[in-house]
């Protein structure tokens, strides 16, 4: 079944599409079930983000040396379920942010705007940007907790937090409810350029594979090569936006709430490229694309999947 507003492959009749709420759920569900897999690679990546922190290169200890090294690691420091760390936080984030932006995407796809030019990539963008920010508190205290290990091999700021629901207290009760928004302003664009990497590339990807006929019209592989290019797509664009929002959600705050080492998203990107050199915007490139590929792909062929079996309920039921 083809995502709603994407075109079908000549000689193919249309197919009904699910409810907005409905892919609010499927959109939910298919992330969090994808999350489960990829949160060990969420871990790595945001220590990588996070080591050498507006530090010269080489001037600076590196616990986390690539991929293997840094899984390693973390096991080494927090044991094997250690590469869990942050999953529950992980998981309200996906179902949050995804169920919104899913459902939002599904309004727009059903007023007939991604029938417009560049209207995929402009609903993707949109719909992800109200996603993230309706998330944001989750993915706030996801990182801060993913960020804590034992002060050996400590990278970033140190948080001490004991859970998802005393983040969330000490939070708020030390900075007030704007304290659970901080960071926003580089989710927000994290999310906007993915979403719209991500929902437009699988869309196009899906279509054209679907009109050179290689693969059987409803095969779930139709959604696997979709979800393939898209994830591609979705790491180029969103790494550097990645590690400017990792920054700013883990970096430590005054009295008053206000960071103490970013101003927010352009002070960030900055400071980086001056103090860390260009390439540091791309640090946990490999686990960032190890995370966002596979997690793109799950996402997408669990979400596509899913949407098949309810349209096929919607028919049976009609």
């Amino acid at each position: 079944m083809a995502l709603p507003g994407t075109p079908r492959a000549s000689g193919t009749e249309a197919t009904e599409t699910v409810a907005p709420a409905v892919d609010l759920v499927l959109g939910a569900s298919a992330c969090c079930l994808a999350c489960v897999f990829t949160n060990p690679l969420e871990v790595v990546k945001t220590r990588l983000q996070l080591q050498g922190e507006l530090q010269a290169r080489g001037t600076y200890p590196r616990p986390y040396r690539g991929f293997l090294a840094s899984v390693a690691a973390v096991v080494r420091a927090d044991g094997l379920c250690g590469l869990q760390k942050g999953l529950a936080a992980g998981l309200l984030y996906q179902g949050l942010m995804n169920g919104v932006r899913f459902y939002c995407y599904s309004l727009a796809c059903q007023a007939g705007l991604t029938q417009q030019p560049g209207g995929t990539m402009v609903a993707g963008a949109v719909a992800g940007a109200l996603g993230a920010f309706v998330g944001s508190p989750a993915y706030l205290v996801k990182t801060q907790l993913q960020a804590q290990t034992v002060a050996a091999m400590a990278v970033g700021h140190q948080h001490h937090h004991q859970n998802v629901l005393g983040a969330l207290e000490t939070i708020w009760r030390q900075q007030g409810l704007a304290g659970l928004w901080r960071g926003v302003g580089g989710a927000v664009p994290r999310v906007m350029v993915g979403s719209a990497a991500q929902l437009a590339t699988f869309a196009s990807a899906k279509a054209w594979v679907q009109k050179r006929q290689w693969l059987p019209e409803d095969s779930w592989l139709v959604a696997l090569a979709g979800g393939m290019v898209s994830s591609v797509a979705v790491a180029a664009v969103m790494t550097p936006f990645d590690v400017v929002s990792t920054r700013l959600y883990n970096q430590p705050v005054d009295g008053t709430g206000k960071g103490q080492l970013y101003g927010g998203l352009a002070d960030c990107l900055v400071k980086i490229w001056r103090q860390e050199g260009p390439l540091a915007l791309y640090k946990g490139l490999g686990p960032a694309y190890l995370r966002l590929g596979p997690h793109t792909i799950l996402s997408m062929l669990f979400w596509d999947e899913l949407r098949k079996l309810a349209g096929r309920g919607l028919r049976q039921g009609t």
